[in-house]
């Protein structure tokens, strides 16, 4: 399968699972598929699949700025990191749809928080966490 289609399919899926957190938060369904966790594990498999079968292909590394870029020419690599973020911005926006139902926080007052989050990932978040301490007057979580 070209890479091309694996973000295509990725990307295209995606939008639903946010849709369901946004517009169905409580429904059996979107408890099972999306908060369960089950929706990023999926996109989390694709991502292994592409590690496993193209990881080294390309040039490049981590190490700094310009061996990223080399390593993100291979289309291979780009669509893993590309759903690398699809699944850990889900994640995230899961968690805060489950915390907000944990402390009793208007889900209309979530609802920005979850566009920001698939919209700018952690950009989101830091507005849930506000949200959540002006509702909750707790910033961060309970280590216990």
């Amino acid at each position: 399968m070209k890479a091309e289609t694996i973000f295509q399919i990725c990307n295209s899926v995606a939008p639903l699972g946010w849709l369901l957190m946004i517009v169905a938060p409580r429904w059996k369904g979107t408890r099972k598929i999306v908060l369960s966790g089950l929706f990023p594990l999926a996109l989390g498999l694709v991502y292994l699949t592409l590690i496993v079968l193209f990881f080294g292909e390309s040039e490049g590394g981590f190490g700094s700025l310009h061996e990223v870029e080399k390593l993100f020419n291979n289309p291979f690599a780009l669509t893993a990191g590309w759903i690398h973020y699809l699944s850990f911005d889900i994640f995230i926006g899961a968690w805060e749809v489950n915390d907000s139902q944990n402390h009793g926080i208007s889900h209309l007052l979530v609802i920005p928080c979850l566009f920001f989050t698939f919209m700018f990932g952690p950009i989101g978040l830091i507005l849930y966490f506000i949200v959540r301490l002006a509702k909750t007057k707790k910033l961060l979580f309970d280590a216990n």
